[in-house]
């Protein structure tokens, strides 16, 4: 069985699409499930053929995307190993987290028969999760707010400032208070290893994208403070 790396295929373009995609429609839907803003800056949309909340609020939309692009060089590079939405309380402190861990083979898996179909499936399952998952959660104290951390490898924290894509929205390190929790607990709440898109049948058929992804919660045990 013949393999090809990453770089005959375009592998880490064709990802990062695909998951900066998936991470913004999945930031907008935690926002909105662990209602960290109001309900009514949300709309009603569908995404991977189902219904999800999308914030039409101008200013959190770009905050969004603009992290979302700095991120994707990243993605393509295969630097990130967890991006994670952090929801901090009043005072800065980390409350609750979704992490989302990566992981990208140094090669490709040939021979699947599986749809694109597949993918969307696979991802709308992930969605899905997140929608429900204020049920098994504690309500959030007022007046939370978020952020985005990006935990990379070893390699690309040298070369973070060499990346920077949009001006004026630096990469800064993560002050300890956004990422340190107290008695932190963990719920796993999804995991997928599958292929994930198809390549251009006309040049390589039956090649397909591998992907890793686990989303897992975790949040401070108040109670045994």
């Amino acid at each position: 069985m013949t393999t090809l790396t990453r770089q005959d295929l375009n592998f880490g373009q064709v990802v990062a699409d695909v998951l900066s995609e998936f991470l913004e429609v999945a930031v907008h839907l935690i926002l909105y499930v662990r209602e960290v803003y109001p309900i009514g800056i949300f709309q009603k949309r569908k995404k991977y053929n189902v219904p999800v909340q999308m914030s039409c609020h101008p200013e959190l939309n770009q905050y969004i995307q603009d992290t979302l692009h700095c991120v994707k060089p990243l993605l393509e590079k295969n630097d990130v190993e967890k991006v994670v939405v952090v929801i901090l309380d009043k005072e800065h402190h980390p409350v609750e987290r979704f992490v989302f861990e990566i992981t990208q083979p140094p090669l490709l898996s040939i021979s699947s028969e599986s749809l694109l179909s597949h993918v969307e499936q696979l991802l709308r399952a992930f969605i899905l999760k997140i929608s429900v998952c204020d049920a098994v959660l504690d309500n959030n104290p007022p007046g939370c707010t978020f952020t985005v951390l990006v935990h990379t490898r070893e390699a690309a924290t040298r070369n973070m400032e060499k990346i920077q894509v949009i001006k004026d929205f630096p990469w800064i390190l993560a002050d300890e208070q956004d990422v340190h929790m107290h008695d932190p607990r963990l719920i796993p709440l999804k995991t997928m290893t599958s292929d994930i898109l198809k390549v251009s049948r006309a040049l390589w058929p039956k090649r397909w994208l591998k992907l890793h992804l686990v989303l897992s919660f975790v949040y401070s045990d108040a109670s045994s403070a």
